[in-house]
């Protein structure tokens, strides 16, 4: 195996707030200004994203590209505000970057796109991500390559057969070097996503088909960390994280809202968003 990775960082909970708090800062601004919607998605995918990039995933921000990076994948592609605040908050991007998002011309697009340093899949169409990340892990393991794979899923997207399908292929190659993150807010476009279709009992499912499955709490830095860790240690098979979120965290208003999957803040409601964010040594 190849093994070219930079050591990491292992920051705790504290640090990974205030990298989350200035994410979610980022993406209402962008949100906001862009007149744009999916907002409740991202939020509560962001403390996953502070914990993958924070210290987890190996990259370079100085060169998104290198070789021996670990891909990271959005299939949920509609909250691409999260990963684009995540890319800038984290030195892949500049910030100046963000003003751009939703502009005509702008590489930084509605939902996620490749043409933005650090991004590997341009998604829209739920059910993509996954399979592509199974294509990626597989290309490694031919390789000889150590790098690992990093989906990002909704609960709602569990709907599609493409992901399944994806799933009983990553157990027969014995994929270990992917793992998948299911961003499980309950809320998707107008309902619960139990009475779109129920995809309970996750992790039984999961197992059923042969990968490992670990529950956590998608808001607590260290539980995230530790099935992150347990990920790396399986063998033989794919992991499948179940993060339990909240569809619009961090921002009281907006917290388990069906409304803010589409819903635009309006200069107000933004103003309130962030005065309810901690304070940070970048925010006062």
């Amino acid at each position: 195996m190849q093994n070219r990775h930079p050591p990491l960082n292992h920051p705790d909970a504290a640090t990974l707030a205030a990298h989350a708090t200035q994410i979610r800062r980022l993406a209402l601004e962008m949100v906001t200004r862009a007149r744009a919607s999916h907002i409740g998605s991202a939020l509560s995918a962001i403390d996953i994203l502070a914990t993958l990039y924070g210290g987890v995933m190996h990259y370079d921000a100085l060169n998104p590209s290198a070789s021996w990076r670990d891909r990271f994948i959005l299939s949920k592609g509609h909250a691409c505000v999260g990963v684009y605040a995540t890319l800038a908050e984290f030195g892949v991007i500049p910030e100046s970057l963000l003003q751009e998002y939703g502009q005509d011309f702008s590489i930084l697009m509605h939902h996620i796109s490749h043409k933005v340093p650090g991004v590997e899949f341009s998604t829209g169409s739920l059910g993509h991500g996954l399979p592509f990340g199974v294509g990626k892990a597989m290309a490694a393991k031919r390789k000889g390559h150590d790098w690992r794979t990093f989906v990002l899923l909704g609960d709602g997207e569990m709907a599609e057969g493409s992901n399944w399908e994806a799933m009983l292929i990553g157990r027969h190659h014995q994929l270990d070097n992917l793992v998948a993150i299911v961003d499980c807010n309950n809320l998707q476009s107008l309902t619960t996503v139990e009475a779109t279709l129920g995809i309970e009992p996750l992790a039984d499912k999961i197992r059923a088909f042969g990968w490992h499955a670990l529950e956590v709490d998608g808001h607590d830095y260290e539980q995230i960390q530790n099935a992150l860790a347990r990920s790396s240690a399986r063998a033989n098979a794919p992991t499948m994280i179940i993060a339990r979120t909240i569809k619009g965290k961090g921002v009281s208003f907006m917290e388990n809202q069906v409304a803010w999957h589409y819903k635009s803040p309006s200069p107000e409601q933004l103003a309130e968003a962030l005065a309810g964010l901690p304070p940070s040594s970048r925010n006062g």
